[in-house]
């Protein structure tokens, strides 16, 4: 989960950064730099590895200037080296960019600065928007203009925080999407940035937090925030407690609001350093997966246990359906009594949040008895499920405080999208060009889950209508049966409300008799290859007086029509869609328990990890 951290004042930037990177560090990352503007000129260290490296450089090397910006990198476009980390300065020395996000068009973005004779020095995404801030500062803008448009250019969830020798009292930084946070620390004659409070809250604790397209321009005296399209705005001043649980929480009530928030950079984050989006090619290299282990898997196994299980279920109809490999998903507290059939030619893939839940290590250890290829996917660097297994991808969505978990179920969505396209690319059952289709769609995720974010607003008035239910009926059908199994279980362990997943063709075998006009239904019913079914059912629980709340793609006005309350979501490629689906459930659920003054980050008989059968 990059970091940034950027400076405008009298004392030396490299410091004050360094510190904040190392605040930060808990996101992971596997590179970091830093810019300062020294004597008109900008002077760059940066190198791959840890941030204990970059001090090591500055220290042979001292690096000493102000403004400065700082950044802490997970690589989304080119392998970590020095040459892609950040900070990232145009061909004329005259503008530096720092980013986390994805530029989603940056591929037409290079194929027209390069046709227009801009040389690129490095593989990554964000050079385009320093190519781009720097021409139009050469056409004459200042740079806040030429940061403006260049914002308005760049598609998809991004953060960028720009500066320019030319105007050496200045920092312009911009939050497109929810690609993560913006906090401006307000100081004495200096002003601080950053993408986290704890990495500016010893400097100041006065701090303004950037909206989705808002951005400001941060001298040493002032903070003027504006939106892309260039209305000022006069923004609210928050004051963070000193204690860290609140500077952790910062602008939000709960974790779990936080942690729902950060799904986007940490779906960012979980595709960092693992795609090739020009060869259209996937690198889970911790899996220790070769051609030849891809060719002689005959099956696979899932198993984990709560939210856990319920992703792998998604990762069962994306295996079989792009790696054509049979899949069974098994509940860890069931694998090792139903004496499944193991052998050489099998693997079991065990997805757990904490990497030490007892019933999903129980099920690895049978795995390993009976000869399997073991791999598992996993939150928690270093944890037993990670030391276990025979290969490993880690979910990189750095911590999860809230025990309902979030963000720790959207990105084993992605990673095992990822593994799928990976087999089938390994065992040569995938065309070229099916391949590069599947891998470039991954650049939307981030963009797609910020935008279901922005209606938040939406979704909490809906939750205020909801508050006082009993039960709910969730229905899901396809990809998205076990998104239904999922927003159940979230209104069950915060809310304490009672309610049921089900696959929607199953309502009239026998959950439709509950049907009434005091049970409210969650149909999942996005346009998907089961789109048409979903709106039988919809029409079905209608007839009986049902109270129904769709979860519906943006400009369906068929569901939109026959719903009574809609939660809207962008249309996304249908292997993706339950990252999508699940978010506004998520938030309903919390919203819910918020309202019902309940303690969401800290349900009743709930622990984060469960160590004991």
């Amino acid at each position: 989960m990059c970091g940034i951290v950027g400076y405008v004042g009298a004392r030396d930037a490299t410091p004050i950064i360094l510190n904040g990177l190392k605040r930060l560090e808990y996101r992971g990352y596997d590179s970091a730099g830093v810019a300062v503007i020294n004597s008109n000129q900008i002077e760059v260290r940066r190198d791959a590895g840890k941030l204990s490296q970059l001090v090591d450089l500055v220290g042979k090397n001292p690096l000493k200037g102000a403004p400065g910006i700082g950044h802490t990198r997970w690589a989304t476009h080119g392998a970590p080296s020095a040459r892609n980390a950040h900070p990232h300065v145009g061909n004329s020395g005259r503008v530096v960019v720092v980013h986390n996000g994805i530029v989603e068009n940056f591929l037409e973005l290079k194929d027209e600065l390069t046709s227009e004779g801009v040389t690129f020095n490095s593989e990554t995404d964000t050079e385009t928007i320093v190519h781009l801030a720097e021409h139009l500062k050469a056409g004459g803008d200042n740079l806040e203009e030429a940061a403006r448009k260049t914002f308005n250019q760049i598609e998809g969830a991004n953060v960028v925080v720009m500066m320019s020798p030319d105007e050496p009292d200045k920092i312009v930084t911009a939050r497109i999407g929810n690609a993560g946070g913006v906090v401006i620390g307000l100081g004495e004659n200096e002003n601080f940035i950053a993408s986290d409070i704890p990495a500016i809250l010893e400097h100041t604790r006065k701090v303004i937090f950037l909206e989705s397209r808002q951005m400001a321009v941060v001298t040493r005296e002032s903070v003027r925030v504006q939106t892309l399209g260039g209305t000022e705005i006069n923004p609210e001043i928050h004051t963070i407690a000193w204690d860290a649980v609140s500077a952790e929480k910062g602008e939000y009530r709960h974790f779990m609001q936080k942690e729902i928030h950060e799904q986007v950079r940490a779906l960012t984050d979980t595709l960092a350093g693992r795609i090739d989006f020009q060869e259209g090619r996937i690198r889970l290299p911790e899996l220790k997966l070769t051609p030849e282990i891809a060719k002689r898997i005959q099956r696979i196994y899932i198993t984990a246990c709560g939210t856990a299980a319920y992703a792998g279920m998604v990762g069962k109809y994306l295996i079989e359906k792009i790696a054509r490999i049979p899949v069974e998903v098994v509940i860890g507290s069931e694998f090792r009594y139903s004496d499944p059939i193991i052998d050489e030619n099998t693997v079991v893939l065990a997805i757990s949040q904490s990497g030490e839940t007892a019933d999903t290590l129980a099920a690895m250890e049978e795995g390993k008895r009976k000869g399997g290829i073991v791999w598992s996917i996993v939150n928690a660097i270093g944890s037993q499920a990670m030391r276990i297994a025979d290969g490993y991808i880690s979910m990189q969505t750095g911590p999860e405080v809230g025990v309902a978990s979030t963000k720790a179920f959207t990105a084993p969505l992605v990673d095992q999208y990822m593994l799928a396209i990976l087999l089938a690319d390994l065992r040569e059952t995938l065309d070229e060009q099916t391949r590069k289709a599947l891998v470039s769609d991954l650049r939307l995720v981030p963009d797609l889950a910020g935008r279901v974010l922005d209606t938040e607003p939406n979704i909490e008035e809906v939750a205020h209508v909801l508050k006082d239910i009993r039960n709910c009926l969730y229905l899901g059908r396809g990809i998205n049966m076990p998104i239904a199994y999922e927003g159940a279980l979230k209104l069950k362990e915060i809310s304490y409300i009672h309610a049921e997943g089900y696959p929607a063709g199953e309502m009239k075998h026998g959950p439709i008799a509950l049907i009434d006009e005091e049970m409210p239904i969650l149909c999942i019913a996005p346009k998907d290859p089961w789109h048409e079914k979903m709106i039988s059912q919809i029409q079905q629980a209608k007839a009986r007086g049902g109270i129904v709340i769709a979860v519906a793609t943006e400009g369906d006005e068929l569901v939109g029509g026959m719903a009574d309350h809609v939660l809207r979501v962008p249309e996304a490629p249908w292997m993706l869609s339950p990252v999508v689906t699940v978010l506004p459930l998520q938030l309903l659920a919390y919203h819910i328990a918020a309202i019902r003054g309940l303690d969401v980050d800290q349900p009743r008989n709930l622990a984060k990890s469960v160590t004991v059968e």
